[in-house]
């Protein structure tokens, strides 16, 4: 091999950090955390994207990740300000302690 990666290394990458992500999500139960999860699920897509990108030649699927980029910087601005204000009102950030609708 030349040190040069092929579009399956980057896919396989991608696929491990996309069911990380997806466990993360499936088996926490900490806000935070399933958070953090969501995002390394996003960072696989766009990842997966630019090998896309890379393989084919094209720019437009490094462009998709630049927008997808700045729509998850903005995500993550606001679901750290609605769990931060979520702990000042119930002192958790536990999904069993999250019962919006009961109180």
């Amino acid at each position: 091999m030349d040190g040069v990666l092929g579009i399956e290394e980057y896919l396989v990458v991608a696929s491990i950090l996309f069911c990380i992500g997806l466990l993360g999500v499936i088996l926490r139960r900490n806000v935070l955390l399933i958070l953090m999860c969501l995002e390394l699920m996003l960072n696989a897509v766009n990842l997966a994207l630019v090998a896309f990108a890379r393989y084919s030649g094209n720019m437009d699927g490094v462009i998709l990740t630049f927008f997808a980029i700045t729509v998850a910087a903005a995500e993550v601005a606001i679901g750290l300000a609605i769990l931060v204000a979520l702990y000042r009102r119930r002192k958790s950030i536990f999904l069993q302690d999250l019962n919006l609708l009961g109180r």
